[in-house]
């Protein structure tokens, strides 16, 4: 597996931000739904990453800074047909990993609270995350779950 800086530009991307969009609106009310589109993932101060095997993009994820000191996990995406290979968890140590380069002490998400997102839920638990409230342009949802990591500079990601 290759995790590669963008891909926003590739065919397979499209197609698996297309699921992902898809999927956020079958388990989520519109007004609901923070996934973000092509378009948005280019906007500056957001960084994008695929992770291929060949010329098959197996998932992404992207980190949006919020403050200097506050990045926010987004887009996090792994191809249905991939699922329980490890695909979550290379991108989540990499965008911890490039979370801490950049300085940041915390790094949040949101996701969602219905059992879809349980595996999800499950997976940033086990990186640290913790629930936590709104943060940067969010508002209280009772279709959306809060979770921050509190990132130690010093240390690598370790899944407890």
């Amino acid at each position: 597996m290759d995790i590669r800086l963008g891909g926003l530009d590739t065919a397979q991307v499209a197609r698996l931000l297309d699921e992902h969009l898809e999927d956020m609106h079958r388990f989520s009310p519109a007004e609901s739904v923070h996934a973000l589109d092509l378009d948005r993932l280019r906007a500056s101060g957001l960084t994008f990453w695929s992770l291929w095997d060949g010329d098959e993009v197996l998932g992404c994820a992207a980190l949006r800074e919020l403050t200097t000191s506050h990045g926010e996990l987004k887009s996090m995406r792994t191809a249905t047909a991939h699922r329980r290979r490890g695909v979550g968890a290379a991108l989540l140590d990499h965008v911890v990993g490039e979370a801490r380069a950049r300085g940041y002490s915390r790094l949040s998400l949101e996701t969602g609270p219905t059992a879809e997102f349980a595996p999800a839920r499950s997976l940033y638990a086990a990186y640290g995350f913790h629930t936590c409230g709104p943060f940067g342009p969010y508002a209280l949802d009772e279709f959306s779950v809060f979770m921050t990591l509190e990132l130690d500079l010093d240390s690598e990601p370790a899944v407890t």
